[in-house]
């Protein structure tokens, strides 16, 4: 009789440390050093303000090295709740936010509270791809929500996809990979399909730090039953720089912070305390820092469009721009998953292929790169741009 594989083994292999592999044995020349696109993290330290108040809780606040509360620091709970209302205004209290190990963390707690063995997720594809990698290893059913050449959802085609089993919908915005800002109306309406059909609406925020508008990117706080249907995440690791340290957010209901608080304790216990320390500091402390950060990236993704007549004349072009992102499409006969391990070599740049964020039958992904620029500055851009047209597209 054939044995039912582990849950790890239903799914494909994490693209990110898969693409390093590409760098192997490969010799980069000083004049045409390689390009690194491929991962959305910031590799800059912390502001050094930000550094010295980890420094001094790891080496004089005996709690640094402790077990916390499962939830997370009462007071980083109550600063990240009084941060949500200034921005998004509405009421949010400390007792509807967790702090987790990270934002992929909270994506994972939330999830393993909604869905059972073969209950479905709706997904817009392109999909950030640790969201398809954990439904798979819950023995979840991942549904693609093909979005238009706009890269939006639409919501009436997810209402046609909804069934007895679907659980959830989950939107990123900015995305991650396509970089699309989903505009306010559109989040607003997959909330009351959401709330219409039973279902939970997961919006992960990780980047909204580097919105390119400014103020609230949704209204959806502001609904006094806000909770009964919106699950929102948010990322420290990004605005403060905080990868290393893992820490992330999870604002819903009292009580799914009751089931989620059963998966903390098992997985992690507690999210890590130097991280904590430092995400609180940082919401006190940091906010004209994020405005500069948030500055040079928009910066950046000026950058980029100011690229596209070099990357077309190379048979380039950008399907979405936002964030930390570009999303490019190829006109290469070469499928991009051949055509990336190939421009690590030939062009020395490092990107993801489309077909790391798409269903395995969707052959759109097989024309579609992800380029991370937030690690790349203006003069960086300019350059990936040169050597993407030199290569062709």
């Amino acid at each position: 009789m054939t044995q039912p594989l582990p849950r790890t083994a239903t799914t494909f292999s994490p693209p990110v440390p898969e693409s390093r592999r590409w760098i192997d044995g490969v010799t980069f020349p000083p004049e045409r050093p390689l390009l690194n696109v491929s991962q959305a993290a910031p590799v800059d330290l912390p502001p050094l303000a930000l550094r010295e108040v980890i420094a001094e809780a790891a080496l004089n606040d005996p709690q640094a090295h402790l077990y916390g509360p499962v939830l997370g620091m009462p007071a980083l709970r109550e600063e990240l709740a009084a941060s949500i209302m200034r921005r998004y205004g509405g009421a949010v209290s400390a007792g509807q936010i967790a702090i987790t190990s990270g934002c992929n963390e909270a994506f994972c707690a939330v999830t393993s509270t909604l869905l059972g063995e073969g209950d479905e997720a709706l997904l817009p594809t392109p999909w950030y791809f640790n969201h398809k990698m954990w439904l798979d290893m819950i023995g979840a059913k991942t549904v693609p929500l093909k979005t238009g050449d706009d890269l939006l959802p639409d919501p009436e085609l997810a209402r046609a996809l909804i069934t007895d089993r679907t659980r959830v919908i989950v939107l990123v915005s900015p995305n991650n990979p396509s970089g699309v800002e989903y505009p306010a109306e559109l989040i607003a309406a997959f909330r009351d399909l959401a709330r219409e059909k039973g279902l939970a609406l997961i919006v992960d925020e990780t980047y909204r730090d580097f919105h390119s508008l400014p103020g609230a990117p949704h209204d959806l706080f502001t609904d006094p039953d806000w909770d009964d249907t919106l699950i929102h995440l948010y990322s420290f690791s990004k605005s403060y720089r905080l990868t290393g340290h893992r820490v992330g957010a999870v604002a819903t209901s009292v009580a799914r912070l009751a089931e989620i608080e059963k998966y903390l304790d098992t997985v992690t216990i507690c999210p890590a305390q130097l991280g904590q320390i430092a995400a609180l500091w940082g919401l006190r402390n940091l906010d004209q820092w994020v405005a500069g950060e948030r500055e040079e990236i928009l910066a950046r993704r000026r950058a980029v469009e100011e690229a596209r007549p070099v990357l077309e004349s190379g048979g380039w072009s950008v399907l979405g721009c936002g964030a930390y992102f570009a999303y490019m499409a190829h006109s290469s006969d070469t499928p991009s998953d051949e055509l990336a391990p190939r421009l690590v070599r030939e062009a020395g740049v490092l990107m993801l292929p489309g077909t790391m964020f798409m269903p395995t039958d969707d052959l759109s992904g097989k024309r579609q790169m992800r380029v991370a620029f937030a690690n790349v500055d203006r003069d960086g851009i300019a350059e990936l741009a040169r050597r993407l047209a030199a290569h062709g597209g």
